[in-house]
């Protein structure tokens, strides 16, 4: 899963976004990171002048336009060497230089280099680094216009967290406001907080009845689907892309769902459950099962193994959410943006709240393809048979989805 830069809130995005990752957005004036301005005059942290230093009188601006253009057939961008489409922030660049620079600088983005900042920026490297695409904007003396010092139309709220669950290293949410706007609003969708999910989830040693099994599977299939209904950015997206990425990833979001809330997970009753409604099993199928179960379990013990906390459960979600993998998405560019969103406020977040755990962010990706080993169908045959009989489960995540609260469970009669 390539690591690329997430598009702003409005959508709209840099088509040839670098591959670096925003460090931070905070209001105020722009800044560089220490180490960028560490390169630089301490004294000229991007205190960008405004239009009023570089524009000139409106009626001048008007016919050196025109000028613009006709030099812009035959310049280079100044940045990256690519063909110049006219004079932005002072300078002639391409699009993707000018549009790259917009964003950095009205979101007041931050980046950092993963190399010895000094990476080439050219037409055939410059997504490669996003620190050193800035530094180079800024050298050649690209500036800021002055229409405003930030633009908040589409930033996401910035409130804290303070809602169902509980975070394992304090309230990080308060260290970046990108971390306080998106991710909260990833916890804030939570429907259920971990323990209404039901008390056996906490105690991992004990062995819950069939009932309790299904219940507890429908809460979180409910929870996954009502979670996607109300993060930031899904709902905006038409009706049947929602249907296509949940019902791909809706047994992604339960195994997560499942380790989140430390589901016990045991062979017999799983069994039972299995085969309430089937005929009885032969040997062959019961063992063919019980590799299946065998499969879920892993997946669950790996990612409770690594302390998983709610916010980085919430960004993997999003994660898994938002795939370009779904069948007939009418803006597959736009999904695939709220991914890099999603992953990028992750690694963010993980490199900050677990400095001392620099492979962490990559264990957590890792962990993201295995979840498919987990069928579908497996997981509907386990935990599901019981209460919906033979109602496809994609047929219920539709009806969740349309339905939201108000959804009815078609559960059936149990003798």
């Amino acid at each position: 899963m390539a690591m690329v830069a997430w598009r702003n809130a409005e959508g709209v995005g840099d088509p040839q976004g670098g591959l670096s990752s925003p460090v931070s957005q905070v209001p105020g004036p722009l800044s560089l990171p220490g180490e960028l301005t560490g390169h630089m005059n301490p004294a000229t942290s991007l205190d960008l002048p405004t239009a009023s230093t570089h524009h000139g009188t409106s009626s001048s601006s008007s016919s050196s336009s025109s000028m613009d253009k006709q030099q812009s057939q035959q310049i280079e961008c100044i940045v990256c060497g690519d063909k110049s489409s006219g004079k932005h922030y002072g300078q002639f660049t391409c699009e993707g230089c000018k549009s790259f620079f917009k964003r950095s600088v009205r979101r007041n983005l931050t980046y950092t280099c993963r190399a010895n900042r000094s990476c080439p920026v050219d037409q055939h490297h410059r997504n490669q680094c996003q620190y050193c695409r800035l530094k180079k904007c800024l050298k050649v003396g690209m500036r800021r216009e002055g229409t405003a010092a930030t633009v908040q139309r589409g930033r996401l709220p910035t409130q804290s967290y303070h809602g169902q669950f509980a975070l394992t290293n304090g309230d990080p949410l308060q260290c970046h406001s990108y971390l306080s706007g998106y991710i909260s609003l990833l916890l804030r969708a939570e429907p259920y907080p971990t323990s209404r999910f039901g008390s056996q989830c906490l105690q991992s040693n004990n062995i819950m009845g069939i009932e309790n099994i299904c219940e507890l599977a429908a809460r979180m299939l409910f929870s996954a689907v009502e979670w996607a209904r109300n993060i930031p950015f899904f709902p905006d997206l038409q009706v049947p892309d929602q249907v296509a990425l949940l019902r791909l990833t809706w047994s992604e979001l339960f195994v997560l769902n499942a380790a989140q809330c430390s589901m016990p997970v045991h062979v017999a009753p799983l069994l039972a459950a299995a085969g309430l409604h089937a005929s009885p099993m032969s040997a062959d199928r019961v063992v063919a099962f019980m590799d299946h179960i065998r499969v879920f379990q892993e997946q669950v013990e790996k990612l409770k193994v690594l302390h998983v906390d709610s916010a980085e459960y919430s960004c993997i979600k999003a994660i898994v959410l938002f795939t370009t993998d779904a069948c007939g998405l009418s803006d597959v560019a736009h999904v695939e943006g709220l991914q890099e969103k999603s992953q990028c406020a992750l690694e963010e977040y993980v490199r900050s709240q677990y400095p001392n755990q620099p492979n962490r962010f990559g264990k957590l990706l890792l962990r993201l393809p295995s979840l498919r080993t987990v069928s579908s169908s497996v997981i509907e045959q386990l935990f599901f048979v019981r209460l919906v009989g033979k109602t496809p489960i994609e047929t219920l995540i539709r009806d969740m989805l349309l339905s939201g609260s108000s959804f009815n469970w078609p559960y059936m009669s149990i003798q």
